[in-house]
């Protein structure tokens, strides 16, 4: 047993709060997860920093919020000027390590969306390197690492340490077509499976919900597997190890495509999902970024087999979103499994916290809509997140506000290494803080959408019962009363009844705006 507690943090892509045994689904099952949740401190009200992958997980890593750290969208790689809980933790004698998907750096080519505007008549153009108003070193190679070209050219070879953490294993991008390491892995051990790879390589099946790949591809060699196999072995491999470890395991599962391999895929049926409120209320006026997704939908059937961004759907294939999303994330709950067992053999669990959590949402349904947007619906921010000390308390739920950019100033406090100057968390109850009031989100997209304008913005309040969203752009802002109407259907922004509330709700949002200014670096001199 070490003097400083070890942690092992499950992450998973995409999976809403409600996914969970634990956390009250009516069919899905996951025992490994509840399991943990048993052994520790579940958190009900637990929100993400920002609902999409690339800025949330900087916020996790760098413990501040998006306007902070610079990755305030896809597309922005996390700028190593920013210092990471993980670098603390290496810093102090932790052994660290992370398997599977980081998305700290761009996955995908393609030109960016923004559009630089042309010198006007007249006018002298600046030079490329003064064009921007911030200079930036983004283009560099260093962060390149998670790109084809590079994986290719070095046989998926990332220079370490990688944002703090000295072994890596990759996985990267979705479904079966995901590269990296484990894209070697499978080079050299299955080459035969992937020729079984992507959408045209498929089992038939009935299912009309975009994005259902019934893949070929065999559970044992699904990325699923393989992290949990890799994470088993490197925990096994650390017994009688007596240092601290950090081992990070994430999951690029259950974010679409909707590709459960094998046994998974006929784990649910759609006929015994819950029916989204939405289908079913015949008074409720959608939104109009609703109304815009289902005209859009319409007009182009096959756009969902491409968008990976916020779709309208039918019921039908609502109800098969949810169904293989719960066979994906029954899987993710195996692997868990495997490696919790892992930790036992390697008589590290008694002295490790493990935690749980994922990085965003999903509508899957609700407000008739799927994968996710500019949308700030509690389905898209409101996330699982378990922390179970086996020093700690036990069987345990807290209703107390949370959020991601917590975990790591909790981790600190917990293994008792002091933060950087400049880190925003709030020290969980859990490791003895005292969490927060309220919980503050932001959002921000560089693509132009017909409902929410060109490059919209939008940041959130929760406090107490209530959901206030501020949009820059063309979308009404929002007021919602959680407690009342937990399926946001009815927005009391323009309620007279609720004027009082807003004001009040705006002032508070306000002031997280400004505590959230960044007060680094520091000044060289007193003046």
């Amino acid at each position: 047993m070490t003097e400083r507690p070890s942690y092992i943090l499950f992450m998973t892509d995409q999976q809403r709060y409600d996914h969970l045994g634990c956390n009250g689904h009516p069919v899905l099952r996951t025992p490994n997860v509840d399991e943990m949740a048993a052994e520790g401190v579940n958190h009900d009200r637990f929100y993400v920093s920002s609902p999409v992958c690339m800025p949330n997980r900087a916020s996790l890593m760098t413990c501040r919020m998006p306007s902070s750290h610079g990755t305030r969208s896809l597309g922005i790689p996390l700028a190593h000027h920013n210092v990471t809980f993980v670098e603390l933790l290496r810093a102090a004698g932790y052994d660290t390590a992370l398997i599977g998907k980081s998305h700290l750096q761009n996955v995908w080519d393609g030109d960016m969306k923004i559009d630089i505007p042309e010198a006007r008549e007249g006018f002298s153009a600046p030079p490329d390197e003064l064009a921007i108003a911030i200079r930036s070193d983004l283009n560099d190679e260093r962060y390149r690492y998670e790109k084809r070209k590079f994986v290719d050219q070095h046989n998926a070879v990332v220079p370490k340490p990688f944002y703090g953490f000295d072994h890596y294993d990759s996985v990267v991008r979705h479904g079966t077509m995901n590269g990296g390491n484990y894209e070697y892995w499978l080079r050299e051990n299955a080459p035969e499976v992937l020729c079984l790879r992507g959408p045209n390589n498929q089992f038939p099946h009935e299912y009309s919900v975009p994005q259902a790949i019934r893949t070929k591809v065999p559970e044992e060699h699904y990325a699923t597997s393989y992290i949990a196999d890799r994470a088993a072995s490197w925990i096994e491999g650390r017994k009688g190890n007596p240092k601290p470890f950090f081992l990070m395991v994430s999951f690029p599962d259950p974010h679409h495509p909707f590709n459960p391999p094998g046994k998974y895929w006929d784990m649910y049926k759609p006929e015994d999902m819950p029916v989204p409120a939405a289908f079913e209320a015949n008074d409720w006026d959608p939104p109009e970024y609703v109304k815009i997704a289902e005209r859009d939908r319409a007009n182009d059937p096959s756009l969902g087999q491409r968008a990976g961004y916020t779709l309208a759907v039918s019921k039908k294939e609502a109800l098969e979103a949810r169904a293989l999303t719960c066979g994906m994330i029954a899987m993710v709950d195996d692997a868990v499994g495997k490696v919790r067992k892992a930790a036992v053999v390697a008589d590290v669990a008694d002295a490790t916290v493990q935690i749980f959590t994922s990085d965003h949402g999903d509508h899957l349904g609700d407000h008739r809509l799927l994968f996710k947007g500019a949308e700030q619906y509690d389905t898209l921010t409101h996330v699982p997140f378990i922390w179970a000390d086996p020093r700690g308390e036990q069987g345990v739920r807290t209703d107390k506000l949370a959020q991601t950019h917590d975990i790591g100033s909790t981790i600190l406090e917990h293994a008792k290494v002091e933060p950087s100057l400049g880190m925003q968390g709030a020290v969980l109850g859990v490791a003895g803080g005292e969490g927060r009031e309220s919980a503050h989100i932001q959002y921000e997209t560089q693509r132009t959408q017909e409902a929410f304008g060109t490059r919209p913005r939008v940041h959130t309040i929760i406090h107490k019962k209530w959901r206030l969203s501020m949009y820059l752009g063309r979308c009404p802002n929002e007021l919602f009363d959680l407690e009342l109407d937990p399926g946001e259907m009815e927005n009391l922004w323009n309620s007279p009844d609720h004027s009082d509330v807003r004001s009040q709700l705006l002032e508070k949002l306000a002031q997280l705006e400004i505590a959230h200014v960044d007060r680094v670096p520091l000044p060289t001199d007193q003046a």
